[in-house]
């Protein structure tokens, strides 16, 4: 008989509570955890077949070294001393600006970023790539601007609302939501609330929203530039929000006062009735907006997002009820960043700050790597991500990668990244580790899971976590630790907790590398890092999160962080944590005037040129190439590269080229037979699908495909299709408005 295990999905940032069965030592069935608070017994497809990423044909069993270009295995102190020897040489002979860690980005657990952005910053280097500047530059820049730290990420508060705006985003393929699936089909049925869909295509989001605004693809900003200037017009401004929470907006209200919103609504190809009553909701109703890659992505999409946070702030709309508000958290996603602020790092070759709350956009590391600059980047560490099927133009990072002096990969996998590395080093999963995620999705509860490991790694796997430690340590970033303070870790976690305040007092460095000291410590009792890093963050927790953690039922006390992990401990299907007072959200805005401040100088000038006119010629396609590729579409059957073994979709249609069927025909075209599709940055060729939920004049083909999965390839690469060098002012690709064509094959 097997036994079933509390835990959790590692697949998407939802973590949805899963029981998972596991019998002669090996996970065989997942179902939803009805006891999750959060998901309360809601999963998808892709968590009940978690386990297809846990036993993957090419999983990862020991230290590879690349002699001769093949891997040869090495013990793991040969590995970590050769590379650490490596990083130093490199690191006196060119400085830190030449060592960047790629990390962060695992939908599944988020320890591994605090020990790599501790061996990072002690070597001296800010130049951290992660996921969150593939997707989120723009808008979490905005948000520093705008609430005053980058990650201040306003979420909705869809359960307060009586209106939901799902714009750019298909909530019932790619969630983003708890419960998501259940929640949008709850609005969108119930008589006093409204689910708005704004999506260029008949999503399965906007197959069951109340209203659908077919917005022409890459006119967002040019739409809502109109709908300020029709609240404007209206005077639907809500003046008493704007006066005691608003900052600069009378600086800003010329550029919409006379403008002509009837033509640019014609632009963008919607009928005017419907914008007007879109506005009209919007003036009268308690709203929030759920914005995704179709605005992250699209084209002028920091101006699409700005204009979006300017008719919330005008609306009212910021840190109420029902609104976007700021969510509570156990510990912030990242940090701010000001570009503005001298002491800031930027790139060498292409001049980009760390913009989505301190990490750089990954879309120019290969220019960093491949530039002539003296100063450019020469050894990556890159830690549970793959950058050669995650981001932009696969073929920019192949030719980055094979000339960076120093590759180093720890993953589960033989990744298409790991391919190319100089030393593969061999993680365990997530269901072989303690691990957790601090991803904000509630509101005012605050949510977090250990996730405990239910079963045995292979012998020579380690957590990533404790990967990073050993290479830290070999670097000597790890003080000498006293023998009193390990064999303090071996008993009572508080009596443990004052020896190491009284190391720290003594060894003022040490809190600069505290992770370290406690992956050395608790961590080798536990074998786990990341488990005596999350006992550390809860014993430090700041005061935010303590007077949260009181209104969750935790009696306030200097122990107060040990008796939350020990009852998250008990509790593996997770807990309710904090309880944010929802009635003082506007004091988490943290700008200079402690308002939303909407006066964003470098984007005046584009504002202001937003019109029908210019607009409608800019988005006329070349005729090389008169399609618009959607380079990432969410279905049920992709999440990113983590689910590498097909068999998980074994009979699906899961990796296809898909156009309106008027399209196919025009184009002599039929569902089911091989296409290339041809971008400037190349071609693939994939099976064609015709669907009416595709807009007529583009083409969508999903991510996480194109996986070598033994001897085959699984699926087309879209990625193989999209420069690095089509991207926003800050890094953002720009993969809703790629310029393609089809042809038969």
């Amino acid at each position: 008989m097997g036994q079933w295990h509390k835990s959790g999905c590692v697949l998407c940032a939802q973590n949805c509570g899963l029981e998972l069965l596991v019998e002669d030592g090996k996970i065989v069935k997942s179902r939803p955890d009805k006891d999750n608070p959060r998901s309360e017994g809601y999963a998808c497809r892709k968590g009940l077949n978690v386990r297809y990423h846990q036993y993957p044909k090419d999983r990862l069993t020991e230290p590879l070294k690349k002699v001769n270009g093949k891997f040869e295995p090495v013990a793991w102190d040969q590995a970590i001393s050769e590379i650490a020897e490596k990083m130093q040489a490199i690191h006196k002979e060119h400085g830190p600006r030449a060592l960047a860690y790629m990390g962060g980005s695992a939908q599944g657990g988020h320890l591994e970023a605090t020990f790599g952005l501790t061996w990072l910053r002690n070597l001296g280097s800010r130049y951290y790539y992660s996921s969150a500047g593939q997707e989120f530059s723009d808008s979490w820049w905005l948000f520093g601007r705008m609430l005053g730290k980058q990650y201040n990420v306003a979420a909705p508060d869809e359960h307060a609302a009586e209106v939901l705006i799902a714009w750019g985003w298909n909530g019932m393929m790619s969630h983003q939501m708890p419960q998501a699936r259940k929640t949008l089909r709850a609005i969108s049925k119930a008589l006093d609330k409204m689910l708005i869909a704004v999506d260029p295509r008949k999503s399965e989001t906007a197959a069951i929203a109340n209203m659908h605004v077919a917005v022409r693809p890459g006119s967002d900003a040019l739409l809502l530039k109109a709908m300020i200037a029709i609240i404007v017009e209206k005077g639907w401004e809500k003046a008493e929000y704007i006066q005691a929470n608003v900052e600069g907006w009378n600086a800003i209200k010329s550029w919409f006062e006379g403008f002509d919103y009837k033509s640019a609504i014609a632009a963008c190809e919607l009928d005017l009735g419907q914008i007007l009553e879109f506005c009209r909701i919007l003036a009268t109703k308690k709203w929030c907006v759920h914005p995704d890659l179709g605005l992250y992505m699209g084209r002028k999409g920091v101006y699409s997002l700005y204009l979006l946070n300017v008719l919330a702030a005008i609306c009212g709309r910021f840190c109420v009820r029902g609104g976007n508000v700021i969510p509570g958290f156990v510990v912030p996603m990242g940090f701010h960043a000001d570009e503005r602020d001298p002491k800031t790092w930027r790139t060498m070759a292409t001049d980009m700050p760390p913009v989505a709350a301190g990490s750089f956009p990954p879309a120019v590391m290969p220019e960093e790597i491949l530039s002539d600059n003296p100063r450019k980047l020469r050894a990556v560490y890159v830690s549970a991500v793959n950058p050669l099927r995650s981001y932009p133009d696969s073929q920019a990072y192949e030719e980055a990668f094979s000339k960076v002096d120093l590759l180093v990969v720890n993953d589960i996998a033989m990744t298409e990244t790991a391919r190319l590395a100089d030393y593969v080093l061999p993680c365990r999963t997530f269901y072989e580790s303690y691990d957790g995620t601090f991803f904000p999705n509630n509101f005012p509860e605050v949510f977090f899971q250990i996730r405990k490991p239910i079963v045995e790694p292979p012998p020579l796997c380690r957590e990533s976590s404790q990967i990073t430690t050993m290479l830290a340590d070999k670097m000597g970033l790890t003080p000498e630790i006293p023998q009193e303070l390990k064999e303090a870790a071996k008993g009572d976690r508080l009596t443990f907790g004052a020896k190491l305040m009284e190391f720290a007092g003594a060894n003022p460095d040490a809190m600069k590398v505290m992770p370290l000291v406690l992956a050395k410590t608790l961590g080798e009792e536990w074998d786990s890092a990341a488990l005596a890093a999350i006992w550390g963050l809860f014993m430090t927790a700041p005061k935010a999160f303590r007077e949260n953690a009181a209104r969750a039922g935790f009696e306030p006390g200097l122990d107060m962080g040990d008796r939350i992990f020990q009852a998250l401990m008990d509790n593996p299907q997770g807990l309710w944590v904090g309880i944010v007072d929802p009635d003082e959200n506007l004091s988490q805005i943290k700008t200079p005037s402690g308002k939303v401040e909407v006066v964003i100088p470098e984007l005046e000038e584009g504002v202001k040129a937003l019109d029908a006119k210019s607009e409608s010629v800019d988005m006329v396609m070349p005729k090389s190439f008169p399609l618009i590729l959607h380079a990432g579409r969410h279905m049920d059957y992709n999440i990113n590269t983590l689910m590498r073994n097909p068999e998980w979709n074994k009979g699906k249609r899961a990796c296809t080229v898909a156009v309106h069927p008027s399209q196919a025909e025009a184009l002599g075209l039929k569902d089911g037979q091989q296409v290339e599709v041809f971008t400037e940055a190349g071609s693939a060729q994939g099976e064609l699908q015709t669907s009416d939920q595709i807009r007529e004049g583009t083409v969508l083909i999903p991510h996480g495909f194109g996986l070598q999965y033994g001897d085959e390839v699984y699926g087309l690469n879209v990625n193989h299709l999209t420069k690095n060098t089509h991207r926003s002012t800050l890094g953002t690709p720009i993969h809703r408005f790629v310029p393609c064509r089809v042809e038969a094959v």
